[in-house]
């Protein structure tokens, strides 16, 4: 499937602005599991591939999952190995990165990972803590990550919560890397912007940035 016009261009905001804003978490997770030379990654719902990136600037073998074709593209034009769906491996995967995923992704995936193999997943932290759902109209709610990890069948294995800021050079940059997270729901475009650019304005400071505080949760759990 080629992309559409729109959905690539709506890609590169993920891609050029949005995706880094979660390297703390990423990196956090990362020094836990002590992912290294000789790790075997599988990124789910890999973007465009930042996170494999890093994982493979520490010497693990990264392989990512990514069904938007538009994103699944930029990842590949980054040299990485990313599926429209996961895989069956001839080596099981030490880690999966399964940030936010639905319950049937999640158990799809779960068989490339072998048993006591880590499985990371992770949302919004308290609300009183995260500044972007209120800019986005109340949305996106946390979800309970421990009951996603009983009902996978996991073994808990600890939590953290990471501090990830989202900052931008001013709002039409935050608006753009807002939308391309598809959280914000509106069949008008520039209705989105509009509105968007008008929460965003408390949050902007005297330069023109945009600054937007929030905690991410995570939790670690073992394949049985």
């Amino acid at each position: 499937m080629t992309p559409t016009p729109t959905a690539t261009l709506v890609a590169r905001d993920w891609a050029e602005i949005q995706e880094r804003m979660l390297v703390p978490l990423y990196e956090a997770v990362y020094d836990r599991l002590e992912v290294g030379p000789g790790s075997r990654l599988l990124g789910l719902d890999c973007g465009a591939g930042l996170a494999l990136l890093l994982a493979a600037g520490r010497g693990a073998l990264a392989t990512g999952v990514e069904p938007d074709p538009a994103r699944r593209a930029l990842a590949r034009e980054r040299l990485l190995e990313v599926m429209a769906a996961p895989p069956a491996p001839r080596v099981p995967y030490d880690v999966l990165l399964a940030f936010s995923p639905r319950p049937a992704e999640l158990a799809r995936a779960l068989p490339a990972v072998r048993r006591g193999g880590a499985v990371v997943l992770a949302d919004w932290g308290p609300a009183e803590r995260c500044t972007v759902p209120q800019v986005l109209g109340g949305g996106p709610v946390a979800r309970d990550l421990d009951a996603a990890v009983e009902a996978a069948g996991l073994v808990p294995d600890g939590s953290g919560r990471v501090f990830c800021p989202f900052g931008y050079a001013d709002v039409d940059s935050a608006v753009r890397g807002l939308l391309s997270t598809g959280l914000y729901q509106c069949a008008d475009p520039a209705l989105a912007e509009k509105e968007l650019a008008e929460a965003l304005h408390p949050y902007e400071r005297g330069d023109g940035a945009v600054w937007l505080p929030n905690i991410f949760r995570y939790v670690i759990a073992r394949v049985a």
